[in-house]
Order: C-alpha cells, then structure tokens, then sequence
C-alpha cells in the first residue's frame, strides 16, 4: 500500500507539472488512457471516489457529440499476428485492400499487443491511443477516413505517378 501511495503521490507531481498524464502515468494510477471517456469519470462520485476525479479527467477521452474531429498526420496501427484469432475483424482489416487506402497508415506488429491506433501530428508526436480490440472493419476504415489527412491523388510525388 505504501508504495501504491507513493507512485500516486509522483504521479500526482508529474500531473500538476504537465498538462495532460501520459499513458504511464495514468496506467500507474490504475486508469487505461486508451479506453477511457470523460463521460465514465463523472460516474466515479456515484462510487464515493470523487477523489479520482481528477486524475481521471487528465487521462480521459472525450466523447462528446457534436465536437470537431482532430485530424493527425500518420497513424500506427498495431497488433500481435498471434492475437488474430481474439480480433479476426482486425485481421480481415489488415490482410484486406483497406490499408492500401490510407499512405500515412502503417502497420506495426508488436508481441503481445492488443490491437490499437496510435495517431501522431505533422511533427511526428504521439498525439492519441485509441484501442480497437472491438471494432469492425468498417468502423476502423471509418475511423481513418475521419481522422488522418487526406492525401491529394494529384500528388505526383505521393503517387509516384508522372
């Protein structure tokens, strides 16, 4: 328990020192940043754990309607081939024309992982994790089409076409 105290008591530091936790930090703090919304942070009064609040605000995603879209630079999807089985929706995406679609996707497997989209700014920094471990084929096309840049067929240079 005192050691539980002490790396919240850090990770408290570290978030008052920066704007947002990192995925770290807020893993330490027992939040999962990828799949965590804003929305299931206001439940936490419900459970008397308003002392989480926020914290759990510093690590959530929000899911309101209505919000404009971000939209990033490049996308990493990643996955372990040995999960395939567990996510055969994200296998079909895959192995599947879809990737081809997007030039600034790109596929990473990674031992162990469950699948997740990492996205990143025109400076190449990590911006958003998002897990996928549910998603359809469809919703992870969707997914791209909304949030990464849309890339001109008239670049000559992107399509390597003269």
């Amino acid at each position: 328990m005192k050691h539980f105290l002490i790396v919240f008591f850090i990770g408290t530091l570290i978030g008052e020192i920066s704007a947002e936790f990192t995925s770290e930090d807020c893993w330490t703090l027992g939040f999962n940043k990828a799949n965590l919304l804003c929305s299931s942070c206001e439940q936490l009064s419900k459970f008397d754990l308003q002392d989480l609040k926020s914290h759990c605000k510093e690590c959530c995603h929000s899911d309101e309607n209505g919000a404009t879209e971000k939209i990033y630079h490049k996308a990493v999807l990643e996955v372990c081939t040995c999960k395939f089985g567990a996510y055969p929706q994200i296998q079909a995406f895959i192995k599947s024309h879809r990737p081809a679609q997007f030039p600034s996707l790109q596929i990473k497997y990674v031992r162990g992982l469950d699948p997740i989209i990492k996205l990143y700014d025109k400076d190449g920094f990590l911006q958003e994790t998002v897990a996928i471990e549910k998603w359809n084929t469809d919703s992870v096309e969707e997914f791209l089409n909304t949030h990464l840049v849309k890339v001109r067929d008239d670049d000559y240079l992107r399509t390597n076409m003269v």
